[in-house]
């Protein structure tokens, strides 16, 4: 009796095209770091793996160490990819308007990049370019007319708003459903009576981080404009004191 010859089917996964591009493309840091910060920007900084990367990249693991050395090399390299969006200062203007401009361009970095500022926290040594970044922001300063005492204090009281953004004492971001939450408040009224009455008082912006009924980008530029207005009175009367 014939033996039954047994064919064994294999099924051909084809590329698509942009998959073949991607798959020729020569790896280098560049195209390591440029891939990190998309799959940050889609997933969050916590979902960064090397072993993620290197998947997304279509290469094997070890294939990215020929670029970064580990994994907090890799977050180095992120934050100077966001650093290096931000506009170049401006000369054409006082320095008020240019230490502003480019806080704010820092900013808008930041906001298209989220969990940049975290990591940003997280590092213990600037990187080069980062180095770069606030000494060209020192720079922006002693052009404006400060003594090198004040743009040291200047540099200070900014802290990480030179970075677009900034420390808040508490993160009251909340996912407790808006009806419950305003029977908590109601409850507690009698207790924190003031915080009950700015609690009812304020309009509410749900995507805040600096806590419910606050708009991110409001409290920043009033911050930012209250410490600008305030160095320059420094500056004036450091001026008039010769």
């Amino acid at each position: 009796m014939p033996r039954r010859l047994r064919v064994r089917r294999t099924l051909v996964k084809v590329k698509t095209e942009p998959e073949i591009a991607k798959s020729r493309a020569p790896l280098n840091r560049e195209r390591v770091l440029t891939a990190a910060v998309a799959l940050a920007d889609r997933e969050g900084a916590d979902a960064l793996s090397m072993r993620r990367l290197a998947s997304e990249l279509g290469v094997v693991p070890m294939a990215l160490y020929k670029h970064v050395a580990n994994k907090e090399e890799l977050l180095d390299g992120m934050i100077d990819v966001v650093v290096g969006e931000i506009e170049t200062p401006r000369t054409d203007t006082d320095w008020t308007t240019a230490v502003r401009e480019r806080i704010l361009s820092a900013r808008q970095a930041l906001l298209r990049h989220p969990w940049a500022s975290r990591v940003m926290e997280s590092r213990s040594e600037p990187t080069p370019t980062v180095m770069g970044y606030m000494d060209s922001m020192i720079g922006m300063f002693r052009a404006g007319g400060f003594s090198i005492d004040l743009t040291h204090h200047a540099m200070h009281a900014m802290g990480s708003r030179m970075m677009g953004f900034s420390q808040e004492l508490f993160n009251d971001r909340s996912d407790t459903d808006p009806a419950r939450e305003a029977e908590m408040w109601t409850a507690l009224a009698g207790i924190y009576p003031s915080i009950f009455e700015l609690y009812t008082a304020i309009s509410h912006d749900d995507a805040s981080v600096v806590g419910i009924g606050c708009d991110d980008q409001f409290e920043f530029e009033f911050a930012l404009d209250l410490m600008l207005g305030g160095l320059e009175r420094l500056r004036e009367r450091e001026a008039a004191a010769g």
